[in-house]
């Protein structure tokens, strides 16, 4: 598999279209200046910028090694436009995320992936669950899925609850090489039946150079401020030594995968 360096686009925000209210965060459909429609993901609601930071790397990660995902672009949210929102509560979350936010691009009229409908095969579901392992992604639950059937082929957005070490920086190291014991909620588990043939693929492309690549995209203001007093470089550092630990410990989180697979089936 060839991989490119990835490359994000900015937009600038012009209309606020409607909001998603299914999302703990109140994401929103947007319009923005090229013409297209988007998902916003806003700085100012839940996690914050993590929340942004978790979406970035994974959804690009993810793209890399070869899932569908929606753009991912930067979004540029103007200090006047929440103005003439009449809604309170949204006119105070559009305040809150004036700069720069993350928008996916917005995929009309996919509707949400039900594994009881559509089944995946063995070796798509063993890849995904592998990257959701690595990613420590805990929202890919029969619950909430976070994934579309759009064109007749599926597509993984909302990786934005992974890398959850962020929350705690200290031993961020000893998070690298856990287990992910969340894996026994994966809804595609049952179907994970070549874990480790996904792990041998993926670990001969996830290089550090790649690696490193993709976390360079986090702009420095998502790494700044709120209390922390490292360098974006040096947090960039330690985002990308994380997964490369991760990567090369990868038998850990593999083995809690079957391991969690094997009380399912």
């Amino acid at each position: 598999m060839t991989t490119q360096i990835p490359v994000l686009r900015s937009v600038n925000v012009v209309r606020y279209v409607t909001p998603l209210r299914e999302g703990g965060s109140l994401p929103a459909i947007v319009e923005a200046d090229d013409g297209f429609l988007y998902v916003l993901k806003f700085r100012g609601a839940g996690q914050g910028v993590k929340s942004l930071i978790a979406d970035l790397i994974g959804g690009e990660l993810a793209r890399v090694l070869g899932f569908k995902v929606p753009e991912i672009v930067f979004a540029n949210l103007d200090s006047s436009f929440g103005r003439t929102e009449p809604d309170e509560e949204i006119q105070d979350l559009l305040r809150a995320s004036e700069g720069l936010n993350l928008a996916l691009h917005y995929l009309s009229g996919a509707i949400t992936f039900e594994p009881a409908v559509t089944k995946l095969g063995e070796q798509l579901s063993s890849r995904i669950v592998w990257l959701d392992c690595l990613l420590t992604n805990v929202d890919r639950t029969a619950r909430n899925t976070n994934m579309l059937s759009w064109n007749r082929e599926l597509w993984l957005i909302d990786h934005g609850a992974s890398l959850y070490f962020h929350h705690s920086w200290d031993n961020w190291e000893e998070q690298s090489r856990r287990p992910f014991v969340q894996v026994k909620d994966h809804v595609l588990l049952p179907w994970a039946a070549h874990i480790e043939e996904a792990d041998k693929e993926f670990k001969a492309i996830l290089n550090p150079e790649l690696i490193r690549s993709i976390v360079a995209l986090v702009p420095d203001e998502w790494l700044t401020g709120n209390g922390i007093e490292a360098p974006p470089e040096e947090r960039r550092e330690v985002y990308a030594n994380f997964l490369i630990t991760r990567i090369n410990s990868s038998e850990i989180f593999v083995k809690e995968a079957q391991n969690a697979r094997k009380t399912l089936i």
